[in-house]
């Protein structure tokens, strides 16, 4: 069995990390290259940068923090918020980048996705999705999750394997920052539809709950940002745990 990946997520704000609840109510996290730093080398498997405030004109900030994080890391980082085109992409990978994450251009605009995946590969393409459980439908939202569309979750995550993502990142907006576990009966629906790997995003709070969203909810990885920012829970600590309950790391 493949090693299961511990994804530490920094969602960056005018140059800083940020952390919120339910994509709201943001606060200051601290400096995305110190923590990018000390994430490396405190066993974090990747990193996820997510631009939350990304608009074309700061496409030039963005790959500039990129290149400062690409020099201090030596796991992969994945970078998303923004990205529109091939050209985006190619700015973000010339500066350091190993994939990049599309959420809201992608259902935009799903040939992207195709577009992509053909210049880049598919291994290069992860497709964010966060939506929200509206009287049992797992329905897509946009622009951070203020705008609702009508898209179904696992319809789109579909969509999205088969024009080329080579993964999906879940983000459950309804479990976002409340620390009360992972969206795991979605999660392991994910798992049994799709063949790509998928990402947990959104209500670690302990240790148990990553431990639950690899067993129960069946992800390839577990994406967590607070707990992490604020020393809640250490990296080496959860591997450890993880690894005593028989679940694959690499430590």
């Amino acid at each position: 069995m493949l090693a299961k990946r511990i994804i530490p997520c920094l969602d960056i704000m005018d140059g800083r990390t940020v952390k919120g609840v339910n994509f709201v109510d943001l606060r200051d996290a601290g400096d995305p290259v110190e923590l990018a730093e000390i994430y490396s080398r405190e066993g974090a498997d990747e990193l996820v940068f997510l631009d939350i405030s990304a608009t074309e004109q700061k496409r030039k900030t963005l790959a500039n923090l990129v290149y400062r994080v690409a020099e201090k890391v030596n796991i992969p980082f994945t970078v998303g918020g923004g990205i529109s085109s091939v050209e985006d992409v190619d700015i973000l990978l010339q500066n350091g980048a190993d994939k990049v994450s599309i959420n809201s251009s992608a259902v935009k605009n799903p040939q992207l996705i195709n577009d992509l995946a053909a210049k880049f590969g598919s291994q290069c393409v992860v497709v964010a999705i966060d939506a929200k459980n509206i009287k049992g439908e797992w329905i897509v939202h946009l622009v951070g999750g203020k705008v609702p569309t009508e898209l179904n979750l696992f319809e789109w995550a579909k969509e999205a394997e088969e024009r080329g993502a080579g993964e999906i990142l879940f983000t459950s907006m309804d479990h976002d920052g409340t620390k009360d576990g992972f969206a795991n009966a979605a999660l392991a629906r994910l798992s049994d539809e799709l063949n790509i790997p998928i990402i947990a995003s959104g209500g670690a709070g302990n240790i148990q709950h990553f431990t639950d969203t690899f067993t129960y909810g069946k992800a390839d990885a577990a994406l967590a940002a607070s707990v992490f920012h604020f020393k809640e829970i250490a990296i080496k600590d959860l591997k450890e745990e993880l690894e005593q309950a028989k679940i694959p790391v690499r430590i």
